[in-house]
Parts: C-alpha cells; sequence; structure tokens
C-alpha cells in the first residue's frame, strides 16, 4: 500500500491544476483517472480549440447557492494567472467574442500543458484506475480497482454528471453523502431546451436557422445567438438561460433586439406599400424565419393590405416571443452541471472540508458554475489552485 501526501480523484482540468500546484511545494501526489485519457474534456472543448478562459471573469458570471464564495478562489488565481501559463509554454490564441480566449490550434496543446507540468512536479498519474471504497481512520485509505493508497489529503475532483459518454458519474457527490457533506440536487446547465406542439412545429421547420436575440427568464437574460433545432432552442443565448431556467418557467425571446420593430413595420407600409410582407421582415431577419412568423395567410399580402393590429400582433412576437419549454436535453447535451457540494461545508480559502480535515472539493463537483465561454475551465483552474496550495 504506497502513501502519499495527497490522492486527487479525477484527472480533468481542476484535478490537474491542484496536481501540479501540490507537486510544486513538494507534496508527493497521486492523481487516479478511472478512465485511460486523462483530460478528456479539455481535449473536446470548444470544438477542439479549448475555451480555456475568460477575459472577463466576474464573481456574478458563477451561480451558486452562495454567490460570495467563488470570490476568494477568482482572485487569488485569475485568469491573467493561466494566460501567463498559456503564455510560458509557447501556446497561441487568440479571442473569439465576448472575452472567450480559444488556441489558434488545439485542446491538445492545454492538456499536454498540464501534464507536462504535472511530470515537472513529479506528480504520480494513473489512468484506468477506479475507485472502489474509501475510508478514513487516521488518514484516508482509497482501494481502487489496481491497488490501495493512503493520504492524509484527498481531493475530489471527478467532476459532475454532464456529458455521460465521457464518463461522468456521480462519484463526487456520492464520496461527500458519505462524509456528511450536504449536496444541492445537480441539474443540467448550458444545455438545449425542448419544446412541445405548435412551438415544436415552428422549430423543425426552422431548424438550423440562427439569429442574434435576448433569452430572458425572470431578471436574467442573455443576447447572442440562438439556434432552432428539430427538439427546440439551442445555440449559446439558450445554453446560457438554461442555466437559470427551471421546469416550468416562461422564457421571453426578443428576436430583433436591435430593431424598433414597429416603427420600421410602419415605414414600410408607407415607403414600400406593395411589398410582401415576408419580403420587409427578411430585410432584417432570416428569411425562413421571417416567412414562418408572416404566417402564410398575409405572408404574400402587400404591407400596405396587412391591418395595422396584424403587424402590431408581428411585432409583439418578434419582440416579445413568450414560450414554457417542456424540459432540458439533459445530462448527454449539458456542457455543465448547474449545483453540486454545498459551499457551506467548504473554506472558500482552501476549498477543504469544514467538518472532514483532509477532505477537499473542487471544480465542477462544487456548487459554482459559470457562464458559458471559458468561465468553469478558470472556476476549475482557480479552485484547483486553491487547494494544491493546501493538502
Amino acid at each position: 500500500m504506497e502513501s502519499f501526501d495527497a490522492v486527487i480523484v479525477g484527472a480533468g482540468a481542476a484535478g490537474l491544476m491542484c496536481a501540479m500546484t501540490a507537486g510544486n511545494r513538494g507534496r508527493r501526489v497521486l492523481l487516479l483517472e478511472h478512465s485511460e485519457q486523462a483530460g478528456a474534456k479539455i481535449l473536446i472543448s470548444g470544438g477542439g480549440r479549448c475555451n480555456f478562459t475568460n477575459l472577463e471573469i466576474a464573481p456574478e458570471r458563477f451561480l451558486s447557492a452562495n454567490p460570495h464564495f467563488c470570490k476568494s478562489a477568482l482572485s487569488r488565481y485569475t485568469q491573467h494567472d493561466f494566460i501567463a501559463l498559456v503564455e510560458r509554454h509557447g501556446i497561441r490564441y487568440h479571442e473569439k467574442t465576448l472575452g472567450q480566449l480559444f488556441c489558434d490550434g488545439s485542446a491538445r496543446e492545454i492538456l499536454a500543458m498540464l501534464l507536462a507540468e504535472c511530470a515537472a512536479a513529479r506528480v504520480d498519474l494513473l489512468t484506468g484506475h477506479s475507485v472502489t471504497e474509501i475510508t478514513r481512520a487516521d488518514r484516508f485509505r482509497i482501494e481502487t480497482n489496481k491497488g490501495s493508497f493512503v493520504a492524509p489529503a484527498l481531493v475530489l475532483a471527478t467532476g459532475g454528471l454532464s456529458i455521460p459518454k465521457m464518463g461522468a458519474t456521480g462519484f463526487a457527490y456520492e464520496t461527500a453523502r458519505r462524509f456528511d457533506l450536504a449536496v444541492i440536487e445537480p441539474r443540467p446547465g448550458l444545455v438545449p431546451l425542448k419544446v412541445t406542439g405548435e412551438t415544436l412545429e415552428l422549430c423543425k421547420a426552422l431548424a438550423g436557422v440562427s439569429v442574434d436575440a435576448i433569452a430572458s427568464c425572470g431578471r436574467d437574460s442573455f443576447r447572442e445567438n440562438i439556434l432552432f433545432t428539430h427538439r427546440g432552442l439551442s445555440g449559446p443565448a439558450i445554453l446560457q438561460i438554461s442555466s437559470y431556467w427551471r421546469d416550468g418557467d416562461m422564457l421571453l425571446l426578443n428576436l430583433a433586439p436591435s430593431l424598433d420593430i414597429e416603427n420600421l413595420l410602419a415605414d414600410r407600409k408607407r415607403t414600400r406599400p406593395k411589398a410582401e410582407l415576408k419580403t420587409v421582415l427578411a430585410e432584417v431577419i432570416p428569411t425562413r424565419l421571417a416567412h414562418a412568423l408572416a404566417g402564410t395567410a398575409v405572408s404574400n399580402i402587400p404591407i400596405a393590405n396587412v391591418p395595422d393590429r396584424v403587424l402590431l400582433q408581428l411585432a409583439n412576437r418578434l419582440k416579445r416571443w413568450q414560450l414554457k419549454p417542456s424540459g432540458s436535453e439533459g445530462w448527454p447535451k449539458a456542457e455543465v452541471t448547474v449545483c453540486g457540494i454545498d459551499t457551506a461545508a467548504l473554506s472558500s480559502k482552501t476549498m477543504e472540508s469544514r467538518s472532514v480535515p483532509g477532505l477537499f472539493a473542487i471544480g465542477e463537483a462544487v456548487d459554482v458554475t459559470g457562464w458559458l465561454g471559458g468561465y468553469n475551465f478558470q472556476w476549475a483552474w482557480s479552485s484547483g489552485w486553491c487547494a494544491g496550495n493546501a493538502v
């Protein structure tokens, strides 16, 4: 039975960062991964280019039952610290949009960087090791399918339930509960939403159409593209609002956020009276969407002949379209897990359990969920760095 200063379970973004940080402090670190590949989610992120952080990281862009919890970690290891690491390794990157940073080349460069840092810090990385039991007396004893290990510190870095085909499990939550740490019921986040009935038929007819829009749920709203699909709605604005949406909530969509559509229609009725309604709408929104929203009854009619009340109804639908999703597409399509291990159980400075000394939880396993666009990677880097400096 080998002994280590710290055993980290889960060689994803948070686990790798924690391991290299602890190893650089002279700790003897074991990093266990149940799959055969470390950092599998890193490799598929950002379309294979890894949206590794965001220039505009701010605590209010993270969801948590305790919105203040993430502040300490995000301020102690910032996006600029990780960017400096990327630059030291000569990895070229670019800002795509809204502060999102991507590799110019491949996500493999980020994983290679983390693995190189772990190797330099003499971290023992074992893949294909599934944990079968964890007990604690004076130290933690970790039983796996290939051996047993002991350490005074154990770090849960196995992520959440999103993308089960990549090996996601509820291991972190099960372990937390075993040690009497509270877990806030996880739900899918950054996930496409499904609809039914007439709305579904419209979405099917428009599948593949993307449009700049504002998606709102209660007081929260995001402006980016939305994408119509055969099951409902997707695209960045929908993925963002999905993390705030709960079953039964209404969504409000503004499909023409830059336009005063009422005045535009009134102007065209006066200046282009012979233009068909669908043609007028196609000036400002995608053609297929224009034809669908105009409707078969009036789409081919000159705008001068369309009653004002019909134009007002159309303007309302464009600017204030209310719909109630029937659900999300669930864990297979969710990019992240919302909720998780209750932050009330953890130190915001070290990520260590308040009631079980030596037990840490980091990354997606914790009830901290960021926006789309590199925020969740930054939480992994920051929380992993904090735990790595404490084990």
